[in-house]
């Protein structure tokens, strides 16, 4: 019976490890051993880090050595990135150091069938044994951004951005467009863990683990499965109400869920269920990655609405229907503005604008005429949140209306979300 992560040691050493070992360091400048020693050096990690392997005595112009035992010093992380059929030996070389925990990137465990599972298996009884925690199998790593720490331990290709942002995938791949795809939008990640197989931590173990981190302020997943719905409602339904959990949840259909099952020995569950579970526990759930990467800088960057009130800003009314709609349909409402605020927008606003809730500045809105009609909304309390649209006429600067918006989102407590739309 597998024992409750309370049961278990902390994830502390995973995440600020004093030191951390790369077995299976290599030279070669395309092995996945280099790439981690390579990501390790580069993002400036704050302790020593000791290449491990029997055959060289010298790897990215580091000492190397021969295996975990052999170096002075204590170890509190390692990197496995030796053959499967090697892994076990591995492990208890760095149980006998007393290595607090592992991350193993090496694939071909139960993801592979029976034989793999069995090897899995006794790589987990090991873990136990050694009183350690890992990460892993078939995983391509984890990140820790903090400045005390600066940890890369993975072989991606992305340089991750500072941030508030922690990140669980159980695709090591899908990992790699996440991590350069946030880069590419300015979402700084804070943590970032590759689960792989989640043979021993899971995504439950890393909720429990950021739940009071005061570092990570939005939880972002990538699932193949759940390894105990229960136990993840549990926890989801309590942090959800302290900082945001944004969900992609694969495996939709029946083919795949089997495709997932083949991927990282993963079976998924009956997709109405999930929606329901999610939805219980106050988890938003994106239907794909590009949903989560909309959302994503949103709940990073703004306050949570204290309410459901919606106050739409627009410059022309096409888009401002379609908004409204869109608000009404995600179950949000349209604030009703207090007479002071239609009277502060009636005296700042030609005749021809519509100052009811979605406010209308017409086609010849320039930067100032957004700049006094977000004054005036807001210092309405009837508004929970701010979406503003902005569809650029060709003779209106949009940077300047944009710089408005800004300064005026600098002022607010509440989430201000914009919408520019065209070509410029």
């Amino acid at each position: 019976m597998a024992r409750s992560p309370k049961s278990l040691p902390s994830l502390d050493p995973l995440f600020c490890p004093r030191s951390v070992a790369v077995v299976g360091a290599s030279r070669s400048a395309t092995s996945i051993g280099r790439e981690i020693l390579a990501n390790l050096m580069d993002f400036e990690f704050q302790g020593p880090v000791y290449p491990v392997n029997p055959k060289t005595n010298v790897v990215h112009s580091m000492k190397c050595w021969p295996s975990v035992q052999a170096i002075p010093d204590p170890v509190d992380l390692a990197i496995l990135v030796v053959p499967a059929d090697r892994i076990l030996a591995a492990v208890d070389d760095c149980g006998r150091k007393r290595v607090k925990a592992l991350v193993v990137i090496t694939a071909g465990f139960k993801e592979i069938g029976e034989k793999g599972a069995a090897l899995e298996a006794q790589l987990l009884e090991r873990v136990r044994r050694y009183k350690m925690r890992m990460v892993g199998p078939n995983c391509m790593g984890i990140i820790n951004s903090s400045a005390g720490v600066r940890l890369n331990a993975s072989f991606a290709r992305a340089r991750p951005l500072p941030g508030t942002v922690g990140f669980i995938t159980q695709s090591g791949a899908l990992g790699e467009v996440i991590l350069a795809h946030a880069r590419d939008i300015g979402l700084g990640l804070g943590r970032f863990v590759s689960i792989g197989n989640k043979s021993d931590v899971s995504a439950n173990d890393l909720l429990l683990h950021w739940e009071d981190d005061p570092e990570v302020r939005l939880i972002l997943m990538y699932l193949e499965s759940f390894g105990d719905p229960r136990a993840f409602g549990e926890i989801a339904r309590r942090i959800s109400r302290k900082k945001p959990i944004l969900v992609v949840k694969s495996g939709r259909t029946a083919a795949g869920a089997r495709a997932a099952f083949s991927h990282t020995g993963a079976l998924g569950g009956l997709d109405v269920a999930v929606d329901t579970l999610l939805d219980q526990c106050g988890v938003i759930r994106g239907r794909s990655m590009e949903d989560l990467f909309t959302l994503a800088p949103a709940f990073a960057t703004q306050p949570i609405p204290r309410g459901k009130r919606v106050v739409i800003l627009t410059n022309a009314g096409g888009p401002g229907i379609l908004a409204t709609d869109a608000v009404i349909s995600g179950g949000l409402e349209l604030g009703e503005l207090s007479k002071a605020t239609v009277a502060r927008l009636r005296k700042a606003l030609p005749a021809e604008c519509s100052v009811q809730n979605p406010v209308d500045l017409i086609a010849s809105a320039d930067a100032e005429r957004y700049r006094v009609a977000l004054e005036a909304l807001r210092r309405d309390r009837n508004v929970d949140a701010f979406l503003v649209i902005f569809v650029s006429p060709v003779l209106i600067n949009a940077m300047e209306v944009a710089q408005a918006i800004i300064d005026t989102a600098a002022k607010l407590d509440r989430p201000l979300l914009t919408c520019f739309m065209g070509k410029h």
